[in-house]
């Protein structure tokens, strides 16, 4: 049971990760496309943002795993 459970949250934490990606990129190319001259400092900030939200089913992992072992 608390495999099911592990997988359920990774699963979860990836389409809430999947979604705000997509979300950050598409603003990312919707501001290069209104101003082209701020693309460098709009890809910056779109990478950190990628990354921290890349770090919630990393986390979910870990916790899952850690979990699983306790049991």
């Amino acid at each position: 049971m608390t495999a099911l459970a592990a997988a359920i949250a990774i699963g979860l934490a990836a389409f809430g990760a999947s979604i705000g990606n997509g979300m950050i990129v598409s603003k990312t190319v919707e501001g290069i496309a209104r101003q082209p001259e701020a693309r460098g400092v709009l890809q910056t900030t779109m990478f950190i943002g990628v990354a921290l939200v890349e770090a919630l089913p990393i986390i979910a992992v870990v916790m899952a795993f850690i979990l699983n072992g306790q049991s």
